[in-house]
């Protein structure tokens, strides 16, 4: 169903003037709304109208606002003292703090002082819409507009209805965000919307991998980043958000999926919160951001003599250019047909890509001692880094040779230890079965869940693009071993990642 946005002219009411409410009356005002900004804090919109100034200006210097529009802009938002004063308004936006009895309390009185055709929307990003809605007298009124933080520059809003969100409030509230410059996309009231939980494994694998010791921070961080294309590594971006924010999410999803041990938080999550170590606020989290703070060597060193040839059993694939880059290092390439296995012979290893066993089960299956595996890259042609492990019975020799190899074709090398998956690789396919439940689930259609974890996370592709670039036949693999490994219903396999590995298609065709 279309509908028309609000008009430039309609009075839009935010409620809380911290950072998100802020953010959100900057954005509708200079969308050309008036707009009422209340806070029961003292003082607290007087800091809001001040943060709104300070982008504005910041807008100016940059040469991307006019002063007199940014000054149209500031005066456009008025501080408001009592929730009676928002009686003009055509939307109310809630950005109160996380509790649901605060937003319905406050959205009931919200509902009795503004006119009938009103909008009601919270920006709740962990409850429920339905529930929030059903405190109202015409619960069909009310919408999630889940705004991202900086909410003047995060593009993503996840326009959230509730089972009996109408239809043409939904519409509006889409409507009216693209007016507002927004990329808007629809989200079913589920736990965590898109967003927060299709992006659980990408935390919760990282810090399965911390608890089993494969790796510290800093080099699981380093992988994401420079192997996945992934923005920030996991660490690093659950200290920029406050490990007592990512831990209160996991809860909330945790929760309300009925304890699924797919979204169980992390104990490491808890010490760590316990220790008062919340990441960048309070100086340290899993990283120290002291002043001269030393940082972990993640790099292994320069391990001897490369190989002058190397053997490629059948074509790799994906990481087919890492063949090129050897080449380009002045190694010579052999090629062999592959009978079962595709791999590189690089002296007396064999080097494959993860696929989810561990070197040591497939050193054993393969007969091969000097097994060697190397970790998913979003493109093996750039890709600075690349991560390995070897089996347990991995010569130090044949370790050397293959670590020389790799550092002479140009990567740096990070080591893990020999688990399930690896790093990159388990956190994509993870993601992907995540997100292949959100869609057979109705969360929201595949191109919108692709949208808001590019938009809302910055993820180089989305969850189901990277699944169509792998296939769902070595997704759906990827994860049967890790299930056989851990034993654990937590990476069962999605049903459309089950459908899509026998009838061959794709999530976005």
């Amino acid at each position: 169903m279309s509908a028309p946005a609000l008009p430039s002219g309609a009075t839009v009411a935010v409620i809380g003037a911290g950072t998100m409410g802020a953010g959100i009356a900057h954005v509708a005002a200079r969308a050309g709304h008036p707009v009422l900004l209340l806070d029961s804090q003292p003082g607290a919109t007087a800091r809001g109208l001040a943060a709104i100034r300070k982008d504005l200006d910041a807008l100016v210097s940059r040469g991307r606002l006019e002063a007199a529009e940014a000054d149209a802009i500031h005066a456009r938002v008025q501080p408001v003292e009592a929730v009676a004063a928002l009686a003009p308004a055509a939307l109310v936006v809630e950005a109160v703090v996380e509790d649901l009895a605060v937003k319905t309390a406050l959205l009931q009185s919200v509902e009795a002082v503004v006119g009938e055709d009103a909008l009601i929307a919270t920006n709740t990003s962990s409850l429920s819409v339905t529930a929030i809605a059903r405190a109202l007298r015409r619960p069909g009124r009310c919408l999630g507009l889940h705004f991202f933080n900086p909410a003047p520059r995060m593009a993503l809003v996840e326009v959230v209805t509730g089972l009996v969100t109408d239809a043409a409030v939904a519409a509006a509230g889409e409507a009216t965000m693209r007016a507002w410059g927004k990329t808007p996309v629809q989200a079913r009231s589920t736990p965590g919307f898109i967003v927060n939980r299709v992006a659980r494994p990408y935390y919760g694998e990282a810090l399965r991998l911390l608890l089993e010791r494969a790796a510290g921070p800093a080099a699981i961080d380093a992988l994401l980043r420079d192997c996945g294309g992934f923005p920030m590594g996991p660490f690093e971006l659950m200290d920029l958000i406050g490990i007592d924010v990512n831990l209160m999410v996991s809860r909330s999803v945790f929760e309300q999926m009925g304890h699924d041990r797919r979204y169980a938080p992390s104990v490491i999550q808890q010490e760590l919160v316990d220790a008062g170590r919340l990441g960048r606020k309070s100086g340290r989290g899993f990283h120290d951001y002291a002043p001269g703070a030393a940082r972990q060597g993640v790099d292994l060193p320069p391990a001897g003599e490369a190989a002058a040839r190397v053997k490629a059993v059948g074509g790799l694939r994906t990481a087919e250019p890492l063949v090129a880059r050897l080449q380009a290092a002045g190694i010579a390439v052999m090629r062999a047909p592959a009978d079962i296995s595709r791999h590189l012979e690089i002296g007396t290893a064999r080097l494959s890509k993860t696929d989810g066993r561990t070197a040591t089960r497939r050193a054993a299956e393969d007969r091969h001692a000097d097994t060697v595996l190397f970790d998913l890259a979003l493109d093996y042609a750039a890709a600075p880094r690349l991560g390995l492990a070897r089996a347990d019975s991995c010569s130090q020799a044949a370790w050397d040779g293959v670590v020389a190899t790799l550092q002479k074709a140009g990567f740096r090398i990070t080591a893990l230890d020999d688990v399930a998956g690896m790093a990159v690789m388990r956190a994509v396919v993870t993601l992907a079965n995540e997100a292949s439940d959100a869609l057979v689930q109705g969360v929201a259609s595949a191109a919108d869940i692709e949208t808001a974890m590019k938009l809302g996370t910055g993820y180089p592709l989305g969850p189901l693009g990277w699944a169509d670039r792998l296939g769902a036949e070595h997704v759906a693999g990827v994860l049967d071993n890790l299930r056989t490994h851990y034993g654990e219903e937590r990476y069962r396999l999605s049903p459309g990642l089950a459908r899509r590995r026998i009838n061959g298609e794709r999530f976005l065709d």
